[in-house]
Protein backbone atom coordinates (compact mmCIF):
# COMPACT_ATOMS: atom_id res chain seq x y z
CA UNK A 1 0.00 0.00 0.00
CA UNK A 2 1.13 3.43 -0.99
CA UNK A 3 1.74 6.08 1.31
CA UNK A 4 -1.36 7.72 0.08
CA UNK A 5 -3.12 4.89 0.46
CA UNK A 6 -2.67 4.24 4.24
CA UNK A 7 -3.28 7.89 4.86
CA UNK A 8 -6.91 7.28 3.63
CA UNK A 9 -6.82 4.20 5.59
CA UNK A 10 -6.31 5.98 8.69
CA UNK A 11 -8.36 9.09 8.10
CA UNK A 12 -11.77 6.30 7.29
CA UNK A 13 -10.83 4.20 10.17
CA UNK A 14 -10.59 7.71 12.60
CA UNK A 15 -14.29 8.74 10.84
CA UNK A 16 -15.33 5.60 11.64
CA UNK A 17 -14.32 5.29 15.27
CA UNK A 18 -15.37 8.64 16.01
CA UNK A 19 -18.84 8.20 14.66
CA UNK A 20 -19.44 5.09 16.70
CA UNK A 21 -17.99 6.41 19.92
CA UNK A 22 -20.21 9.58 19.14
CA UNK A 23 -23.41 7.75 18.74
CA UNK A 24 -22.81 5.29 21.23
CA UNK A 25 -22.19 8.04 24.10
CA UNK A 26 -24.91 10.97 22.43
CA UNK A 27 -27.83 9.43 20.45
CA UNK A 28 -27.58 12.71 18.14
CA UNK A 29 -26.97 12.66 14.70
CA UNK A 30 -26.20 16.53 15.06
CA UNK A 31 -22.90 15.52 17.17
CA UNK A 32 -22.43 12.24 14.93
CA UNK A 33 -21.48 14.51 12.16
CA UNK A 34 -19.33 17.48 14.02
CA UNK A 35 -17.60 14.31 14.93
CA UNK A 36 -17.13 12.63 12.29
CA UNK A 37 -16.10 15.87 10.49
CA UNK A 38 -13.30 15.78 13.82
CA UNK A 39 -11.93 12.54 13.33
CA UNK A 40 -9.36 11.47 15.28
CA UNK A 41 -9.19 14.82 17.20
CA UNK A 42 -12.73 13.35 18.63
CA UNK A 43 -11.46 10.51 19.12
CA UNK A 44 -8.35 10.46 21.17
CA UNK A 45 -10.27 13.60 23.20
CA UNK A 46 -12.88 11.09 24.32
CA UNK A 47 -10.20 8.51 25.33
CA UNK A 48 -8.23 10.98 27.15
CA UNK A 49 -11.14 12.69 28.88
CA UNK A 50 -13.38 9.22 29.28
CA UNK A 51 -10.61 6.48 29.52
CA UNK A 52 -7.16 8.16 31.24
CA UNK A 53 -9.75 10.90 33.43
Amino acid sequence: MSGTGVVKAGVGFGTALAITISWTANKSLLWVIIHGILGWIYVVYYALVHHFG
